[in-house]
């Protein structure tokens, strides 16, 4: 599925692992000579490198490092040579033994949560980076490591892909008082960042359709994001049954009430002061809802709980270790959302996969994922949220049979081999249309990295 191209500097073709003298950040205005590759014998072809760019990234906990970490662990395990260029937690830049680099940063608490703006500027890096030569560069952000990556892909001659994670229009609350402006805006700057890229990467036909709708002309993918979900299963031993069942009892849950688990950010954009406000209308007292996770809305959402009688009803745990979180998807019998934020739902697939039916606000983005009736359903309004949720709390049949549909669902259509093989695809035609180059099929089921031609 791709979008028509249009004449961009970056379409510019440049054999794979040469570099080109451009000043960074700006191409040169002059027209650059293509050099001629000397191909070395087969012996010499090395594998496919990938520089990954991300704001974002460990020990930080959101989908955007999810999705960059298993992308990281299934290219290199497809024989890729994989680097990440990051954002450090202060000023100090480093680069680790693991190929991460980390750019000193500041503080952009004020303008979202968490966030930072890094340094444009690091000679030591930059040039690491220029000596390993990447064939290829793969942002996840649109701000402070986007800069480098462009800067270096047109410095290198080479292609940059691009994955859009955010909805930002869901967003706009943080920074315009008026949606409509807002959505101006977002739309405006997603345009002309993406036009600097060579391919764009989405999880969901419903961000594609955005992007199009946005004017985007770059070629779009629509490449649902794996998980590793190895970690993630229903409860199968009689230690993480009792596991389960301790979490209940040491965060005070009667043993007759329904658990409700929520696992994500507790930011306004997830939209769980709606969930709260069901609850309350629903006239049931025989659950407790369990909200994993932290952010700057945990404030307003214990005070809705108050003010709406329900707060002996809901924990609020706060954040947990990675590991730790899929204790918390076991414990569940339902996993509940109105989020309309979402790109993908990574958290949905992971509560799926631990064998927890879902109850979520209806979404494009949750197509394939909520398949309703068999792995839990969507609902539209107050009153059909109120039936579903008794539906699943009233009868253990539909949630036993929810919960094996659930568990098998996630694992055989959101595992991480084939966002791997996706990705790869998408690169191996980055490459070849910067070089002229036709694109050889992989093996049917393979899932390998083109091997390139080193430079002379």
């Amino acid at each position: 599925m791709t979008a028509s191209t249009v004449g961009d500097p970056t379409s510019r073709q440049q054999p794979v692992g040469w570099t080109v003298d451009v000043p960074a950040p700006f191409p040169s205005p002059m027209p650059m000579p293509v050099p001629v590759p000397v191909l070395r014998p087969a012996s010499a072809r090395r594998p496919l490198r990938v520089l990954l760019t991300t704001d974002w990234w460990e020990p930080a906990v959101n989908g955007v490092v999810a999705s960059v970490s298993t992308l990281r662990r299934e290219l290199e395990t497809a024989g890729c040579e994989v680097r990440v260029l990051t954002l450090a937690e202060g000023l100090h830049s480093s680069a680790s033994d693991d190929g991460v680099y980390r750019l000193g940063s500041i503080s952009a608490s004020i303008l979202y949560d968490r966030a930072r703006i890094g340094v444009l500027r690091n000679d030591p890096i930059r040039r690491a980076l220029l000596d390993w030569a990447p064939d290829v560069i793969h942002s996840q952000c649109e701000f402070s490591t986007f800069v480098w990556a462009r800067s270096l892909s047109r410095e290198l001659g080479i292609p940059l892909v691009h994955t859009y994670h955010t909805i930002y229009e869901d967003y706009t609350h943080y920074y315009s008082p008026s949606r409509t402006m807002g959505r101006k805006v977002v739309e405006t700057f997603s345009r002309r960042v993406l036009a600097r890229t060579d391919d764009v990467v989405v999880p969901t036909a419903k961000v594609d359709a955005l992007l199009r709708g946005y004017g985007v002309d770059r070629p779009i993918h629509v490449v649902p994001t794996g998980l590793d979900l190895s970690r993630f299963r229903p409860a199968g031993t009689a230690a993480e049954h009792e596991d389960a069942a301790a979490l209940r009892r040491e965060l005070g849950i009667p043993a007759d009430h329904r658990v409700l688990v929520s696992v994500c950010r507790l930011a306004k954009e997830k939209n769980l002061d709606e969930v709260l406000s069901h609850l309350a209308a629903s006239g049931r007292e025989d659950w407790t809802l369990v909200l994993v996770g932290d952010g700057p809305f945990r404030t307003e959402l214990e005070q809705h709980a108050r003010e709406l009688g329900l707060a002996d009803r809901v924990r609020f745990i706060g954040a947990v270790d990675p590991a730790e979180v899929p204790r918390w998807y076991r414990m569940g019998d339902v996993f509940v959302s109105a989020s309309l934020s979402e790109t993908q739902g990574l958290t949905f697939i992971e509560a799926l996969a631990c064998g927890t039916p879902l109850l979520c606000r209806r979404d494009p983005s949750l197509t394939g994922v909520v398949l309703d009736g068999i792995t839990g359903w969507q609902y539209e309004g107050r009153a059909e949220f109120v039936y579903r949720l008794g539906d699943l709390l009233d009868h253990a049949d539909v949630r036993g049979r929810m919960s094996r549909a659930a568990a098998a669902h996630a694992h055989e259509s959101c595992g991480a081999e084939a966002f791997g093989r996706a990705a790869i695809a998408v690169y191996r035609e980055a490459i070849a249309r910067r070089t002229g180059a036709p694109v050889a099929p992989a093996a049917p089921g393979a899932l390998s990295a083109p091997a390139v031609p080193a430079a002379a």
